[in-house]
């Protein structure tokens, strides 16, 4: 085939038609550089990308923006404390996160919602949210489209479904199955005023954004929920989104990031079309053959996981050979750390495995 820039062999990629050569992107953040010796720990990742030789996959603005009327969210950060505090006229709820320097993220240790009276408040909250079009976030798409050109895919997210919103940001792990449990009815009424937001920002991006693919950022995990809460609590709304998207002819992913073997036969029937941050055991719980043999038309954007990548290359290699290996075929396969590339691996691994990728002979 004659060679394609990073973004055809992504959009071919996507929808399952055959590529020059599959596509490699390993999921550099900002905790990656500074872990590296110079002179890698003075370039910034899209420079580490170009060293690599990457199939870049660029973050962009969105074309939607959240309106509230009678409640707010202040923010207040210091000395790696951030509390969120979410106001309402019935009350005011916090969310303290802190900042850990060796990831260069931010992760909650205190939830807003600890009593049954605090859902209520939340969903106070959710629902006072309404969505507009935003003509100066379609601007900076817009412009951001026409920077990046056909060196990266442009994506852009709508946010997180409301049971992994709930688990994650809201109630905590253990507290949000307890209330499932006591509780139900108040918090599928908080899921309902999530899932119109999003289903809202759905609507306007898939109307009005200039770019590549959309995201939920789902964070997958039969770990932290059941299939049979997927199916009750996730399934509609994901399917309700997907076909929004599916109408306007804009690419749909799901990054899902755990465990979902459990879950493949019932992903294989949404309406996406792809499954980003595949992990393969251990870590994760999917090989690239379990996710093409269960969900045949997704395209399956990961197939590695972190642990894999703390060794040496020619492991590394081997062992994503014997999983494409195994494959009917390498149409829809994205090669990609599945989860952020772990900093103890060198960008000197990172290169070779990608080298090795470009020229896999794959079978379209």
């Amino acid at each position: 085939m004659p060679e394609m820039t990073p973004r055809q062999r992504w959009l071919a990629a996507l929808t399952l038609e055959p590529v020059d050569r599959l596509p490699f992107w390993p999921k550099l953040d900002g905790s990656f550089p500074p872990a590296q010796a110079a002179p890698f720990s003075d370039m910034d990742c899209d420079a580490l990308h170009d060293w690599i030789g990457s199939d870049k996959h660029v973050g962009i603005s969105a074309c939607y923006k959240d309106v509230r009327r009678n409640t707010s969210l202040e923010s207040k950060a210091k000395d790696g404390v951030n509390r969120m505090q979410f106001q309402t006229p019935a009350g005011t709820l916090e969310r303290v996160d802190r900042f850990d320097p060796g990831s260069q993220s931010w992760h909650p240790v205190e939830f807003p919602v600890k009593t049954h009276d605090d859902i209520k408040v939340m969903t106070e909250w959710c629902a006072d949210c309404d969505v507009e079009f935003s003509e100066e976030g379609l601007e900076q798409a817009a412009a951001q489209v026409k920077q990046v050109g056909e060196t990266a895919v442009t994506t852009t997210a709508i946010g997180v479904s409301p049971l992994m919103d709930w688990v994650q940001h809201f109630a905590g792990i253990e507290n949000a199955h307890l209330f499932l449990t006591d509780c139900p009815g108040e918090v599928e009424a908080l899921f309902d005023a999530i899932d119109r937001v999003l289903v809202r920002r759905a609507e306007i991006t898939a109307d009005k954004w200039p770019g590549d693919a959309v995201y939920s950022i789902e964070n997958t995990s039969t770990t932290l929920v059941s299939p049979e809460q997927y199916e009750r609590y996730w399934y509609a709304h994901i399917r309700e989104c997907g076909e929004i998207f599916r109408a306007s002819s804009t690419l749909y992913i799901l990054h899902m990031c755990g465990h979902l073997k459990a879950l493949l036969p019932r992903l294989a029937t949404l309406p996406a079309d792809a499954f980003e941050a595949f992990t393969s055991p251990t870590l994760g719980n999917t090989t690239l053959l379990d996710g093409r043999t269960a969900c045949p038309g997704k395209c399956l954007i990961g197939g590695t996981n972190a642990t894999l990548w703390t060794r040496p290359a020619d492991e590394i290699i081997a062992t994503v050979e014997r999983d494409l290996d195994a494959l009917p075929h390498h149409r829809g396969i994205v090669v990609t750390s599945a989860g952020v590339m772990p900093p103890l691996c060198k960008p000197e691994t990172i290169k070779a495995v990608c080298e090795w990728v470009r020229a896999y002979p794959a079978r379209m």
